[in-house]
C-alpha cells in the first residue's frame, strides 16, 4: 500500500514537472474590463439615448414630487385656518399623490433599470468580440485583470481592445 502511494506520488510530480515546460510556452494576455468600460465613448452615447428616452416619465415623477411639496408646505402654512373637511380633503390629495408617485417612480426604476442591462449588455457582446479580434492568433489565453494576482502591463491589451471598439462605434 505504501509502496503505491509512493509511485503515484512520483507519477503525479513527474507529470506536473512535464506540465510546467507546456504552459510556459501559452501565449497570456490580460483585459481590464472596467478600465475598458470606463473609456468606452459608446458608454456616454448611450447614458445621453436613455436620458432622453426617459426624459418624459423623469419630468413627470419630478412634477409629482413638486405637487407633493407643494401640498405640505400648503398644510403647514394654513393648517391654523383651514377647517377640518379642508384638512381632510388636503390629506386625501396628498396620499392619492404619494400612491400615483410611488407607482409611477417604481415603474421607472424597474424600466430604467432593465433598459441599462440590455445597453450594459450590448457593450459587453461587442467588448467580447473587440476581445476576440485582438487576441486572435496572438494569444493563446486571455484572463480578466481581477482574476490575476499580478501580470506584467506588457501583455495588458485593455488600451488595444478600447482602440477596436472605438473605431466600430
Amino acid at each position: 500500500m505504501k509502496k503505491s502511494l509512493i509511485g503515484a506520488g512520483l507519477a503525479l510530480a513527474l507529470s506536473a514537472g512535464m506540465a510546467l515546460p507546456a504552459a510556459a510556452d501559452a501565449r497570456i494576455a490580460v483585459v481590464d474590463m472596467a478600465k475598458i468600460f470606463q473609456n468606452l465613448p459608446q458608454r456616454e452615447q448611450v447614458a445621453q439615448k436613455l436620458e432622453k428616452e426617459f426624459a418624459d416619465r423623469i419630468e413627470a415623477v419630478r412634477k409629482l414630487e413638486e405637487q407633493m411639496q407643494g401640498i405640505q408646505d400648503q398644510a403647514r402654512r394654513d393648517a391654523s385656518i383651514m377647517t377640518d373637511s379642508q384638512k381632510t380633503d388636503l390629506s386625501r390629495k396628498m396620499e392619492s399623490l404619494q400612491a400615483d408617485y410611488q407607482l409611477k417612480r417604481k415603474a421607472l426604476d424597474e424600466d430604467m433599470r432593465g433598459r441599462q442591462a440590455e445597453e450594459r449588455n450590448k457593450l459587453l457582446t461587442t467588448i467580447q468580440n473587440a476581445v476576440d479580434s485582438v487576441a486572435k492568433g496572438k494569444y493563446d489565453v486571455v484572463l480578466q485583470r481581477a482574476a490575476v494576482a499580478y501580470i506584467s502591463n506588457d501583455v495588458d491589451i485593455s488600451d488595444k481592445v478600447i482602440a477596436q471598439v472605438s473605431k466600430g462605434k
